[in-house]
């Protein structure tokens, strides 16, 4: 059975992969956590100033940690002990660093990368901004298209990240999006990248396990 999942695994995330490049994404197929770990390190120049968007993905790789020991300027507004004005301070300048790191609620089959946010940083980095993006995206997050990447957003991603935030939205509670009016809301923007945008270096690491929610 295992086997068979990996199969699978690797069948679908290279076709994501293929999928992204024809879309104009850099994007490459690591088969487990450590080949993504690797993967991602040789694409982030050492050296370079980073923004750490709001992933578990990218922590599950263990890239979070691996980048603050190899040292340089690190941007992390979800660093422990930072007060508002600091954490906001490190989102805004996460955004013209020289790489933002981050991951993606949803990829569709065919290359399209959905996500919604709440403060707005990840998904603008997403679209402009840093001199380059590094995603770090499990196989569990691909679905066949934008309708079914949405509710999976709606299903599983939010409320997983309203419980593991410990917010008291009503997601917390039901385990599905009410689409509630609370100020700590965390689905406020939208985004659906169909291409690369034409300004923005874009690398794509489809890892062939489940990571995130």
């Amino acid at each position: 059975m295992e086997q068979v999942i990996k199969w699978h695994s690797e069948a679908i995330g290279k076709k994501v992969v293929a999928a992204l490049g024809k879309n104009h994404f850099s994007a490459e197929y690591a088969a487990g956590k450590a080949d993504a770990l690797a993967r991602a390190l040789a694409a982030i120049p050492a050296g370079s100033s980073i923004g750490l968007g709001g992933s578990v993905s990218k922590d599950e790789i263990g890239l979070t940690a691996a980048l603050k020991e190899r040292g340089g300027q690190i941007f992390d507004p979800h660093a422990p002990n930072l007060t508002r004005e600091e954490s906001l301070a490190m989102r805004r300048r996460g955004l013209i660093a020289d790489v933002f790191v981050t991951g993606s609620n949803a990829v569709t089959l065919d290359g399209q990368l959905i996500n919604i946010d709440g403060t707005g940083n990840r998904v603008a980095a997403l679209a402009f901004g840093p001199g380059k993006v590094v995603i770090i995206v499990g196989v569990n997050k691909i679905v066949p298209d934008v309708h079914t990447g949405l509710k999976r957003i709606k299903t599983l991603a939010g409320p997983a990240n309203n419980k593991r935030l410990k917010l008291s939205n009503p997601c917390a509670a039901t385990g599905l999006c009410m689409d509630c009016d609370s100020p700590a809301r965390i689905c406020n923007i939208t985004t659906i990248t169909h291409k690369r945008p034409r300004q923005s270096d874009v690398h794509i690491i489809v890892v062939g396990e489940p990571l995130g929610y």
